[in-house]
């Protein structure tokens, strides 16, 4: 069983494009701002939270290091590549066709 949020899996932050993500990440560190404030004042009830938050930190600068170094592609650009493909065997056809 993975620790970490359930809505921010690996497959759910892949979905999303480089500015959703970067904002998720400043989100999460706030929270994990807050989390680190209420343990060191002793108002923290589960330290598994802290726990779940720094996963979800490291996966989101996980998703985003692979997009920079090519090894998973970011959602827009993958739609912008399809739509030149298409568009390139659209003009191919209509060369072909004269």
């Amino acid at each position: 069983m993975a620790i970490g949020s359930k809505d921010l899996n690996m497959d759910n932050l892949a979905a999303l494009d480089t500015g959703a993500l970067t904002d998720q990440l400043r989100k999460s560190k706030e929270e994990l701002f807050n989390l680190r404030f209420q343990a060191a004042t002793g108002q923290l009830e589960s330290n598994t939270r802290l726990k779940s938050v720094k996963r979800d930190i490291a996966r989101i600068y996980t998703v985003l290091r692979e997009r920079e170094l090519g090894i998973r592609e970011d959602v827009a650009p993958a739609a912008a590549k399809t739509e030149k493909k298409a568009s390139k065997k659209a003009a191919k056809s209509e060369d072909d066709a004269k």
